[in-house]
């Protein structure tokens, strides 16, 4: 899902900028930024907008989501960002949802219909209007016109015309949205709801105008690695092999660069998901259970919590790699802050319901933070490893199935890989908790393609997926099963 974009290129800049002025001890000047990106009589950084102080009203809002706040907890339009950044500091900030709306950018979509182009020939067969089931569609002027206040948006007269005429506007992020946790308020802002929304990141992906944004935790990151004599442990997701044009152990080397006091390779907490989840996938099938899927996408298992209760006693209670990984890095370093490192947005919602994980940072951020503290990437030696975990390929789709499939020792396996969450995969996963299928092994994975398309990426997911099978050393096809 990660896409490069003026969206998220303004995003990784703020995100830089707030990187440099905390390294450069001049938090105080973070009120600034907004200045700096929108001067007057210049380019307009925040977007297209009617006015400076619009841009400039916007860059604040997304300052303050990456200071870890929800923009519609504000009570205090006067209150400074840099009072914000010293609650951030102080671990003050409201504990609810990972994403936000940024309401001031959140204006120009138009509400969700259909619309008659003007390749409309008004044709006298007319089967728009003699589809439509609400009478919605005139003949004016000799072109086809639909009363929004008729028409119920069933399509039927979009699917009619010969000259495909009539178009579909939709609002992207709710259009993107799997589970309508995004919807628009009455003032006609869009509003998430909590209580619904699965972290997948797709509407913060899809919203052409980056109103939707992440709560990040980079700033404490750059806090606690600046205490001295403080332990900071980097915990590198696998799919920190697609992400950058060098290998694994350069990027390592970097991370301690970056102030790091070690680098654990979550692969490592992939193998014992993998040793674990194939040890019960033989103890549920001997008990007559007929199927297990995956748990280390976050965001699944909080659909199988909010949308697919059904499917909910279906998930394995392995612990994701992540969750494995933090243990390894406590038993070696007890009173370290332990960072996750991941291209997920779902990773800062599962960390919150488990002990052991301090902090989660995006790859876009740990670029910024090289970015900003000047780390490139091509000075570190390539070292060329001699063994490469092959959990790396839990990256990937079907990654998980086969790490699984390489410890797994019961009945013949009949597996079935769902990826991406979007509608059609949500509706497929209902019918499959009925268990009216064939299936045993079921691997199931938020982002189309695996964690190398996760919306906080650095590279698109084709990129990364060329540099991941250049990079990771493993051995990504499908073996027979």
């Amino acid at each position: 899902m990660a896409q490069t974009n003026n969206a998220t290129l303004i995003r990784r800049e703020i995100i830089t900028r707030l990187c440099r002025l905390y390294l450069e001890n001049r938090l105080e000047d973070i009120d600034r930024i907004a200045l700096e990106m929108a001067p007057r009589n210049g380019t307009q950084a925040g977007g297209n907008r009617c006015c400076i102080h619009k841009s400039r009203a916007i860059i604040k809002y997304r300052v303050m989501a990456l200071l870890g706040f929800n923009v519609s907890d504000e009570t205090d339009e006067l209150e400074s960002l840099y009072s914000y950044a010293l609650r951030a500091l102080s671990h003050t900030e409201p504990e609810k949802g990972v994403l936000t709306v940024v309401d001031e950018a959140c204006t120009s979509c138009v509400k969700s219909n259909y619309v008659v182009s003007n390749l409309c020939r008004g044709c006298l067969a007319s089967h728009c209007m003699v589809i439509c089931p609400k009478n919605a569609i005139t003949m004016e002027h000799g072109q086809a016109k639909i009363d929004p206040l008729k028409c119920v948006g069933c399509g039927l007269c979009k699917d009619a015309c010969p000259y495909h005429a009539i178009i579909y506007v939709p609002i992207p992020c709710e259009e993107s949205c799997p589970v309508k946790a995004i919807y628009r308020n009455a003032e006609g802002v869009e509003e998430i709801d909590y209580d619904k929304c699965i972290h997948c990141g797709r509407c913060m992906v899809a919203c052409p105008f980056g109103a939707v944004m992440y709560r990040s935790q980079i700033i404490n990151v750059l806090h606690d690695i600046s205490k001295p004599g403080r332990q900071v442990i980097a915990m590198l997701a696998p799919a920190i092999c697609g992400q950058f044009k060098a290998s694994y152990a350069q990027v390592a080397t970097a991370v301690k660069n970056l102030g790091f006091t070690d680098v654990f390779e979550v692969a490592e907490g992939a193998v014992l998901t993998a040793k674990e989840e194939a040890r019960e996938l033989e103890e549920i099938l001997e008990q007559g259970q007929q199927f297990l899927t995956t748990s280390c996408c976050p965001a699944y298992v909080e659909l199988t919590e909010k949308q697919l209760p059904a499917l909910k006693p279906y998930v394995s209670h392995t612990p994701s790699p992540m969750r494995y990984s933090a243990e390894m890095v406590t038993q070696k370093y007890p009173e370290a802050t332990i960072v996750f490192i991941g291209p997920c947005v779902a990773k800062q919602a599962e960390a919150r319901r488990y002990p052991g994980i301090d902090y989660v940072m995006t790859f876009e951020e740990l670029g910024a933070m090289m970015i900003a503290m000047k780390v490139d990437l091509q000075t570190f030696e390539a070292i060329t490893e001699e063994e490469a975990l092959p959990e790396r390929r839990f990256a990937m789709s079907n990654g998980v199935l086969d790490s699984v499939a390489a410890y797994y020792k019961g009945p013949s396996l009949s597996p079935l890989v769902i990826s991406g969450l979007h509608k059609k995969n949500i509706a497929s996963l209902r019918r499959i908790a009925t268990g009216k299928h064939e299936w045993n092994m079921i691997e199931v994975m938020a982002c189309e393609g695996g964690c190398l398309a996760g919306p906080a990426g650095i590279s698109s997911p084709e990129v990364a997926r060329k540099l991941f099978n250049t990079q990771a050393g493993v051995v990504t096809e499908q073996p027979a099963m």
